[in-house]
């Protein structure tokens, strides 16, 4: 693996958010100035073809990527500010599960995108 590479390996992880490729191109060009954008797309398409990241569309936005996840989560986009708050809830889990059944299939992977707005509080 080359440096520039490991550079963008080591942005990825680090994010605690879900950067497209113009932020993870930022991030990885402020540690080292000759990684160039192309550089970063092609990385990118490698580690995901490799199975390393993840991409996400989260609706009509760019693409966003995560490393690929260890263990299985869903995602709630605020569509006010972009954020991602990546969840786990059983109760949903269970139900995915009982509706795959109920309709005949055995469940083998499935992806939940919840879209909301923050909810505005009363200022008292």
């Amino acid at each position: 693996m080359t440096g520039q590479r490991r550079v963008i390996a080591r942005v990825l992880s680090a994010a605690r958010d879900h950067p497209d490729v113009e932020e993870v191109y930022r991030r990885s060009n402020r540690v080292d100035a000759r990684i160039s954008l192309s550089t970063v797309y092609r990385t990118i398409k490698l580690f995901e073809a490799n199975g390393f990241l993840e991409r996400h569309n989260f609706g009509a936005s760019r693409g966003r990527y995560e490393e690929t996840a260890r263990r299985h989560h869903d995602h709630l986009i605020d569509i006010e500010s972009g954020r991602v708050i990546e969840f786990r809830n059983e109760e949903i889990e269970r139900l995915q599960e009982r509706v795959a059944r109920d309709l005949g299939f055995s469940l083998v992977g499935h992806k939940l995108e919840l879209y909301g707005v923050p909810i505005k509080r009363p200022r008292k």
